[in-house]
């Protein structure tokens, strides 16, 4: 049986996202599992507990240099996010034999994108996003459908018994909340991996400085280095 023989370019490019950018639309475009864009977001609290969870990754601005998810702000993430701003990501695709690891600082999207994603989404995951106080407790499944079926009532949507994937939109207007929105991870290392044969995996990692700026980050040149399996 022929092995995955692909290897990381050499020499390494000096600007890194743009190959990044090549594996996301690969992995999509390959439609090998259910969410290409998955990847596991790690934050840790005030006093360096780590916690993670699976989110989607929305966008990669490679000129920018940052990859952009969603969330409610209130949750468990958000809270550590709010108290310490900084993340790390890992996207993982079996089939292509492929890893990304992201790390850097962390900041909020614009209400005006928070607001365009939220409209994109279906009227479904809009209402429900009005009903869950994410990472909360909750006594029951009943009360989380009852809380959902309240807030259809305030948004004068269609009932959650009609929340099924064929339900037609509505067409009635669901702002996106207050406490929910985007954020931008700000790319400030990056490694690449490929699987290798007998485990001798091609990884390398490129790392450079962020300066805040018109509040976002602008980085510096990128530093490449090779990195043994």
């Amino acid at each position: 049986m022929s092995f995955h023989a692909e290897l990381l370019p050499e020499p390494l490019p000096d600007e890194p996202l743009r190959l990044l950018a090549r594996w996301l639309d690969e992995a999509a475009q390959a439609r090998s599992q259910p969410n290409p864009n998955a990847m596991v977001l790690a934050t840790a609290d005030a006093q360096g507990v780590p916690s993670a969870r699976v989110v989607l990754c929305k966008d990669l601005d490679a000129t920018a240099g940052y990859v952009t998810f969603f969330s409610n702000y209130d949750s468990r993430k958000g809270r550590e996010l709010a108290v310490n701003a900084r993340a790390a990501a890992v996207m993982h695709w079996d089939t292509l034999r492929r890893q990304v690891r992201l790390e850097g600082p962390i900041t909020r999207t614009t209400r005006a994108e928070s607001a365009a994603y939220f409209s994109s989404r279906s009227w479904q995951s809009r209402v429900s996003a009005w009903a869950s106080h994410q990472s909360e407790p909750i006594g029951s499944r009943a009360e989380i459908q009852q809380a959902v079926e309240e807030a259809a009532m305030r948004l004068r949507a269609p009932s959650p018994r009609r929340m099924d994937a064929a339900a037609a939109d509505p067409g009635v207007v669901i702002p996106v909340p207050d406490n929910w929105g985007g954020y931008h991870l700000w790319i400030e290392k990056l490694e690449l991996w490929v699987e290798g044969e007998a485990r001798l995996h091609d990884r390398a990692r490129w790392q450079r400085t962020l300066t805040p700026a018109g509040g976002g980050f602008e980085g510096n040149s990128w530093q490449a280095t090779r990195l043994q399996p």
